[in-house]
């Protein structure tokens, strides 16, 4: 039987893959070059500066040749060793799945473990470390993306380094759109992407280790070498006479190059401004117009994603296929724990401007009336999201286009 096929949306409005920059989108159709052309590898060089200026870092970044998924799990490979106890601290999915990681190597495993809806602090940190002053290796997932919520990565940071112990920060999508800084926040080990609020498509992790990090990896004998995993093998790749441990995905590189270049030409300020203003409106919006946010206090609710609580009684899989079906818009389920309870609504990279939160209030409200939800009002949301960025006035929106 042959499958009628699905008519793409008009807009998507998910957490990841995003809508990539229309910069992002012609660098990708550059030529591709040889990795061992000179050209090449002085261009592989210059990006590799741009991410280190983007960073605000002393030490050259690494670029690994996969979604940040093998950042993750490289992290955990090459950092981890069989002795170490570590603290994964987790407060959704994503911080859960990386203790699994963790596990596979570490010699034992502690977690600190909060409600999918709540944030960690650096308190409950600082108590478990007293607790266990052992830990070697303390792992954090930011920006939990399943749950919408920010954890205070800087205070548990400075935690953290003030007990010595070594902290991996997985930043995946929160990094550009947040004002977060590998070493503002101590992160020894600092994981993200490109394909978030960066505005490209998924294909490469993007690594900060500090010089604490790079000795911890060399003394771990069990780190990856020759590895699509190894950290290590990357470590000297951004210098042109270096060559690379195997070939790099040079169309990626092309898209990293022009997604820096937007992201450092409009300036990172404004770039966190309207990611944190199309929130904002995004969030008034939804509350306004009779439905909840996920997060349990709007205040840890993050920048990059807005979560909104499905009501009892409502199918969450068939609210988003009516939503796409009657409005053309694409959002993002939750996962695992989350799966089914929320929806999510991803303001990153191209969409990370207000007029979008008018568009994912507007269907959201719809969709939730559709579905029978009582005390919806779509035009309250829509004027409330409105005056949220009506208050704002100019002074924080960017001239770039609308993608749609």
């Amino acid at each position: 039987m042959t499958r009628k096929p699905i008519a793409p949306p008009v807009m998507t409005l998910t957490t990841g893959p995003v809508d990539a920059y229309p910069e992002v989108l012609r660098a990708l159709s550059r030529p591709v070059l040889y990795d061992y052309d000179p050209a090449f590898l002085d261009f592989y060089e210059s990006v590799n500066a741009k991410v280190q200026r983007a960073f605000h870092t002393d030490t050259p970044p690494v670029i690994l040749q996969g979604e940040p998924v093998l950042g993750l799990e490289a992290a955990a490979a090459s950092v981890i060793a069989k002795g170490d106890v570590v603290l994964n601290l987790v407060s959704g999915v994503y911080g859960k799945g990386f203790g699994y990681w963790a596990a596979r190597y570490a010699g034992e495993l502690i977690e600190l473990e909060v409600p999918y809806n709540e944030v960690l602090t650096a308190g409950a940190v600082a108590d478990a470390l007293a607790a266990r002053p052992d830990v070697a290796v303390v792992s954090l997932c930011h920006h939990d993306t399943p749950s919408g919520t920010l954890n205070p990565v800087d205070e548990i940071g400075a935690v953290v380094r003030a007990a010595g112990k070594i902290f991996i920060v997985d930043s995946v999508s929160a990094f550009g759109g947040v004002k977060v800084l590998p070493e503002d926040c101590g992160a020894d080990i600092f994981i993200t992407g490109p394909n978030k609020c960066l505005g490209c498509p998924p294909g490469l992790s993007l690594l900060h280790v500090s010089d604490r990090g790079w000795a911890k990896i060399a003394a771990n004998k069990d780190a990856p070498k020759d590895s699509i995993l190894s950290i290590a093998d990357w470590r000297q790749a951004h210098l042109a006479g270096q060559g690379f441990p195997f070939t790099p995905s040079v169309s990626e590189i092309n898209a990293l190059d022009a997604a820096l270049d937007v992201y450092l030409t409009e300036g990172e300020e404004a770039v966190w401004a309207r990611h944190a203003l199309t929130a904002k409106a995004c969030r008034a919006g939804i509350i306004a117009a009779g439905m909840r946010l996920w997060p349990a206090r709007e205040e840890i609710a993050s920048p990059t994603c807005t979560a909104v609580a499905t009501p009892d009684g409502v199918d969450e899989a068939a609210l988003r296929a009516l939503i796409r079906a009657r409005y053309g818009v694409m959002l993002s389920s939750g996962r695992g724990e989350t799966l089914g309870r929320l929806t999510r609504i991803g303001h990153m990279g191209p969409t990370a401007k207000p007029t979008y939160a008018l568009v994912a209030v507007a269907a959201m409200a719809g969709g939730m009336r559709a579905m029978g939800v009582k005390g919806i009002d779509p035009g309250a949301g829509v004027a409330a999201a409105l005056s949220v960025i009506d208050a704002a006035g100019e002074t924080v929106l960017s001239p770039g286009p609308i993608v749609v």
